[in-house]
């Protein structure tokens, strides 16, 4: 994974409407989680969802007077100020209010572009990135670049089910929380699965909070209108600052998914320098969800954790 924090810019965004055609610079592109750029021919499942290409590989053959404008090598996404080709598969970028994963350094061409014709080379095929959408957003000219970490941030993840806890079903939910948060650079040291009882489960969240050692703590299930369904009160028993906004977002995306959503209690805080949010029951809900908070649950963590330095937007 690469380093938190290294930075570059991007200088122009691009799409096109069909295939075979030269990508035009828009003011703005919006990427979708698993497709890639709407309204853009190439969109779609699979692994090539973004390309990314650096200015400075661009003006190589600038140098060498070839005239091409953004766009001009079918990238996405013009940079500038960070070596793209020095991240590694699996470096997780954001960019403007998107996350995106690299899946693959340059390509092999089948065929010779109109550039190559004209310059006897390209670029695209050693120079450019592609990268698929962890979490869809607005890009624009002049947002920032940065590089996520790697397993710094550690968070453990408390399943709360009766029929669980006591053996009778299977825990899913926990599993798909940690592949969902390994996507964004966040490993997970602990899964844990207790009854719905709001002693046990304010106990084990005070606990996980004061080990020192984990940025994340994420429950799972009790947050709906049922008598057995107490995740929120343990919750609010143990955390020392909310942080309505985030449960707010879950809420609000949750509906476009189900009108189900709208019944969750779910809370959100902090204590010390841990971030407590809950999560729903089902497998698919939790990987949802988290996938609803991949653009800002690194900053959210970092900032808890005094590591932000400064949240305001340029």
């Amino acid at each position: 994974m690469a380093q938190e924090g290294v930075s570059g810019k991007v200088i122009a965004v691009c799409a096109s409407e069909r295939k075979g055609t030269a990508k035009v610079e828009r003011p703005e592109v919006v990427v979708a989680a698993g497709l890639g750029v709407e309204d853009d021919a190439h969109a779609g499942p699979g692994p090539r969802q973004v390309s990314l290409l650096a200015t400075e590989s661009v003006d190589t053959l600038r140098a060498r007077g070839v005239d091409v404008g953004p766009g001009g090598f079918g990238e996405n996404v013009l940079t500038i100020g960070i070596d793209l080709v020095s991240l590694p598969i699996g470096a997780l970028l954001r960019v403007g209010a998107a996350l995106i994963e690299v899946t693959a350094i340059g390509k092999e061409c089948h065929a010779p572009c109109a550039i190559y014709r004209q310059a006897g080379t390209c670029v695209m095929p050693t120079d450019g990135i592609f990268c698929r959408v962890v979490a869809g957003g607005a890009i624009r000219p002049g947002d920032a670049i940065v590089t996520t970490g790697g397993m710094d941030k550690i968070a453990a993840v408390l399943v709360a089910s009766d029929s669980r806890s006591k053996g009778a079903n299977e825990d899913l939910a926990g599993p798909a929380a940690e592949e969902a948060l390994a996507l964004l650079g966040i490993g997970v040291a602990e899964i844990a699965v207790v009854p719905d009882d709001a002693n046990v489960i304010a106990a084990r969240i005070e606990e996980w909070c004061e080990r020192g050692d984990l940025s994340l703590v994420l429950t799972s299930g009790g947050t709906g209108l049922g008598p057995r369904d107490v995740t929120p009160e343990a919750t609010l028993r143990v955390v020392e600052r909310l942080a309505p906004g985030i449960a707010e977002l879950l809420r609000a995306e949750g509906r476009r998914k189900t009108p189900h959503a709208a019944l969750s209690r779910a809370v959100a805080g902090v204590r010390g320098r841990t971030l407590v949010v809950n999560l729903p029951g089902s497998p698919r809900a939790v990987k949802e969800s988290i996938g609803f908070l991949a653009a800002l649950l690194p900053h959210a963590i970092e900032t808890v954790s005094g590591k932000a330095v400064e949240c305001a937007a340029p």
